[in-house]
């Protein structure tokens, strides 16, 4: 498997100590240490933060919006490092309701693809400039209860990577499977995460993580 064996960097609180955790994914040509930089930014008591890295920086070759087939063997190597990192979490003693994914780009669209794949009640889905993996104009049914799960996704329109199309197709598709989709698109942000942005996944996470 593409992915197999790559390191794990983690910032914020050990995760056998930790009462939650957050995943991070990073975009495609980065790094695990660049997107855990957020960390910082989202920090809070007894939170962990683990970043996986990619081989050779990506995590499937061509685009998000590409037919699937075109990007295996490495997207499912990638959703299952993703899953493999979840049951680790949860093997520590932190649940699925403990425990939020998200991600930058091309690791947005994996972090909403895993969610998709494996619906239960995550503590939330933090995307920046992503949405679920395949073709455009194919209709995906919902399958499966996200039981209230918070979801943000933020994207600039125009994004030179990402369709707002998908955008919105995800937040549909998200709604449907039963989260609390908040979506804000920015008008020629570009393709990068802003503080509002930011902002958003802070308030997401602190919520969260108030009501235990």
């Amino acid at each position: 498997m593409p992915h197999a064996n790559q390191p794990i960097y983690t910032a914020g609180t050990e995760v056998d100590t930790a009462s939650a955790a957050v995943i991070l994914l990073h975009g495609r040509g980065a790094t695990a240490e660049d997107i855990l930089t957020l960390s910082a930014q989202l920090a809070y008591p007894g939170l962990a933060f683990l970043a996986p890295q990619a081989e050779d920086y990506t995590w499937y070759p061509n685009r998000f919006i590409a037919p699937l087939a075109q990007n295996e063997p490495y997207l499912s190597s990638a959703l299952a490092v993703i899953d493999g990192l979840v049951k680790q979490i949860e093997t520590r003693g932190i649940s699925a309701e403990h425990i939020f994914l998200g991600g930058f780009s091309q690791g947005a669209c994996l972090a909403c693809e895993y969610v998709i794949r494996h619906p239960r009640r995550y503590a939330g889905l933090l995307i920046f400039s992503g949405g679920y993996i395949g073709p455009l104009n194919e209709q995906r049914e919902p399958q499966g209860d996200l039981s209230g799960m918070p979801a943000f996704l933020g994207c600039s329109d125009p994004d030179p990577h990402i369709p707002l199309q998908r955008v919105k197709e995800t937040s549909a598709l998200l709604r449907a499977m039963g989260a609390q989709v908040t979506e804000k698109i920015y008008p020629d942000l570009g393709h990068t995460v802003n503080e509002d942005e930011v902002e958003m996944a802070r308030n997401i996470i602190e919520e969260s993580l108030r009501q235990d």
